[in-house]
């Protein structure tokens, strides 16, 4: 499905922590190691796959989840979860890449023919204008209720929940 929306080489970015709560939305979970394997076949070779996420530095889970991610040819982008004290004894946890992946989707614009983002989050508006000035193809893969009007308006939308039987845990 995705390969008729795509040209030439393929670079994919995943805002883990956006599909994160686009997975809750759908009741269902995305397995990674059968999304990276979906991706290189409708994407061809030179189809390179960044993923961008925080992690609690405390808990083995996570680190199990990085390694696999590791394994299985993810291009990984990380930060370390911040606790902020919120009062004496409540912290919020903060770990938050966006910016990171904005600027590296635009940094390699020359490098790549179609970017597909894995997100609904409207801050990737501008970046996508960016990389359509320069005759970038851009696909958005988020879901309904999880995807912002200004994305919807400016790329290809696919909805995870055509991708389910293909990804899906």
């Amino acid at each position: 499905m995705l390969k008729k929306f795509t040209k030439g080489k393929v670079y994919v970015f995943i805002d883990n922590s956006n599909v994160f709560y686009a997975q809750k939305t759908l009741g269902w979970k995305i397995s990674y190691s059968k999304l990276i394997k979906y991706l290189k076949k409708e994407c061809g070779r030179g189809m390179k796959c960044f993923i961008y996420l925080a992690y609690d530095e405390n808990k083995q889970s996570e680190r199990k989840f990085l390694d696999m991610l590791d394994i299985n040819s993810y291009i990984l982008r990380t930060k370390a979860i911040k606790r902020i004290r919120i009062k004496k004894n409540y912290f919020k946890h903060k770990g938050n890449l966006d910016i990171e992946l904005a600027l590296e989707m635009v940094e390699l614009a020359n490098s790549y023919q179609t970017a597909v983002l894995f997100s609904g989050d409207s801050d990737f508006a501008a970046p996508i204008d960016r990389i359509k000035r320069k005759g970038k193809r851009i696909i958005v893969i988020s879901t309904r209720g999880r995807i912002a009007k200004e994305l919807l308006e400016r790329a290809k939308f696919i909805d995870l929940r055509k991708l389910k039987n293909k990804i899906s845990q």
